[in-house]
C-alpha cells in the first residue's frame, strides 16, 4: 500500500512540478525578448493570482473530502463588494471590514457544511445555492463598480512592495529595477503552508483523508464524518474571503462581476496539482503548482500577443483532461492491487 502512495499520489504531484517547469522553461526560451526571463514576471503571475492561491487550498480540503464548493466566486465578488462599500458609503475602517468579511465567511461556510453534512444534501446542490446567493447579494449591496480611494490603510496596504535584493535589471533609463512582492503573496504564501501542516501534521488533517478516501471505513474508526464535513466547508469559506481580501486588494474596487469562473480555475488548479475528484487524495503544494500552472498559461498567451485569452481557456482544458485521465489509471492500478 506505502508502495502504491509513492508511485501514485507524489507521481501525480511530480508530474504537475515538472510541467510547471517545462512550461516556464519554454516560456522563457520563446519570450525572452519581452522580459520572460525577469524574475519579476514570476513574481507577477503570484501577485496576480495570491487570492486564487488562498481559495484553491481551501477547494483542496473539501474535494479531500469528496465534495466540492461552486460558490467560492461569488463569495469573493460579495466580499470584494462589502469592502468597497463599506470604505467609502458605510464609513467603516478597512480593519473592521476585514474582521466582518472574515465572520461572514466562516457563517457562510457553516450554513453550507451544515447543509451537506447534516441534512445530507449533495454538496453541488447546496453550494450552487450559496453561488446564486452570494452574487446577487452583492448586486443588493451596490449595482455599480465602486473603487476604494478614501482608506488610507487600505490603499498603503495594496501599494506597499517587498523589494528583494537580487534578479533586478537595469531598464532602457538606465534605472536598477529590482523585483517586488506584495503583501497579498505573503498572506497566500502562509495560508500555503498551514494548510500543508494541517493536512500533514493534525487529527483533522488526517480526519479529511480518511474522510474522502472511505467514509464508511471513517465511521468504523471513530471519525466523526458530519463534524469533519461541516469544518473542512467551513474553512473552505474562511480562506475563500482571506482570498477575497487579496483579491479586492490587487484590484482595489467591488463590481457584481467580479471573480466570475473563479470557482472553475480553484477546482482546475487541485485537480492539475493532484487532488483527486473522488476525494481522499491530493495536498497544497500540487494546488499551488496547479494555480502557478495555469497563471503561467495566461502569461504566455498575453506574451505573444497574438493568440486571445481564449487560448489559455483551451490548454487549461486539454491539461484538465489529461489530469483526469492519470487520476482514472492510478485508481485502476490501485484497485487491481
Amino acid at each position: 500500500m506505502k508502495k502504491s502512495k509513492i508511485n501514485g499520489n507524489n507521481l501525480l504531484l511530480l508530474i504537475t512540478i515538472a510541467l510547471f517547469v517545462v512550461m516556464y522553461v519554454a516560456g522563457c526560451v520563446i519570450y525572452a525578448d519581452k522580459g520572460f526571463t525577469r524574475l519579476q514576471t514570476f513574481m507577477n503571475i503570484l501577485i496576480n493570482n495570491a487570492g486564487l492561491i488562498c481559495v484553491t487550498c481551501g477547494m483542496t480540503c473539501v474535494m479531500l473530502t469528496g465534495g466540492i464548493d461552486i460558490s467560492v466566486g461569488s463569495l469573493i465578488a460579495m466580499d470584494c463588494m462589502i469592502m468597497a462599500v463599506g470604505i467609502e458609503t458605510w464609513g467603516w475602517s478597512s480593519p473592521v471590514l476585514m474582521l466582518f468579511i472574515l465572520v461572514i465567511g466562516v457563517v457562510f461556510g457553516l450554513v453550507q457544511g451544515f447543509c451537506i453534512a447534516y441534512l445530507d444534501i449533495q454538496p453541488f446542490i447546496v453550494t450552487m445555492a450559496g453561488m446564486f446567493f452570494a452574487r446577487g447579494m452583492t448586486a443588493v449591496i451596490c449595482k455599480e463598480q465602486v473603487s476604494i480611494v478614501s482608506d488610507k490603510i487600505f490603499n498603503w496596504l495594496s501599494g506597499f512592495k517587498i523589494e528583494l535584493p537580487f534578479g533586478g535589471y537595469v531598464n532602457k533609463k538606465g534605472v536598477m529595477q529590482l523585483p517586488y512582492l506584495r503583501i497579498t503573496v505573503i498572506v497566500a504564501l502562509i495560508v500555503v503552508i498551514l494548510i500543508f501542516l494541517m493536512l500533514r501534521y493534525t487529527r483533522f488533517g488526517r480526519s479529511l483523508y480518511a474522510v474522502g478516501g472511505n467514509q464508511q471505513s471513517a465511521t468504523l474508526m471513530g471519525l466523526d464524518v458530519k463534524k469533519t464535513k461541516l469544518k473542512a466547508y467551513m474553512l473552505s469559506s474562511f480562506l475563500t474571503s482571506i482570498g477575497g481580501i487579496c483579491y479586492c486588494l490587487n484590484t482595489m474596487s467591488g463590481t457584481t462581476t467580479q471573480a466570475t469562473g473563479l470557482e472553475m480555475d480553484a477546482i482546475s488548479s487541485a485537480v492539475i496539482g493532484g487532488t483527486l475528484l473522488t476525494g481522499g487524495v491530493g495536498n497544497v503544494i500540487g494546488s499551488l503548482f496547479g494555480v502557478l500552472i495555469n497563471g503561467t498559461i495566461s502569461t504566455l498567451v498575453k506574451s505573444n500577443g497574438k493568440l486571445v485569452s481564449s487560448w489559455a481557456n483551451i490548454v487549461t482544458a486539454i491539461l484538465l483532461c489529461f489530469f483526469i485521465l492519470l487520476q482514472s489509471v492510478f485508481a485502476k492500478i490501485k484497485e487491481k492491487k
